[in-house]
């Protein structure tokens, strides 16, 4: 359940992170963060498995450089309907998703 929580916190810190780093990016509150983050989880354990074996033949084409665009997709999808969270572009939306996800791989290394 600590390490769940600190998952949780990390991501919410490593948006701001982004939104801090990355112009496009913008996150208003700690709460909105939180839900962003939580719909991040639900369609990275949920949606991604599906979106990974539909797009498999790209990703290994790409030698998994694909997986990049999908987490980018997905980032970019959130930030469409939470209000609040706002990622104005495609770009913005590939950088922010590689800035959550290097912090949340190093902080899950860390703990």
């Amino acid at each position: 359940m600590v390490k769940l929580l600190v998952r949780f916190f990390t991501v919410v810190v490593a948006l701001f992170v982004a939104a801090h780093l990355v112009e496009g990016i913008h996150v208003d509150d700690i709460y909105t963060a939180g839900i962003v983050a939580v719909l991040l989880g639900a369609l990275n354990i949920i949606v991604r498995p599906i979106l990974v074996v539909l797009t498999l033949p790209i990703t290994i084409l790409t030698l998994g450089l694909f997986l990049l665009v999908l987490n980018a997709a997905l980032f970019w999808f959130v930030g469409s309907f939470v209000d609040g969270f706002d990622v104005e572009g495609f770009l913005p939306a590939l950088l922010g998703s590689i800035i959550v996800s290097l912090l949340s791989w190093a902080a899950h290394k860390l703990t």
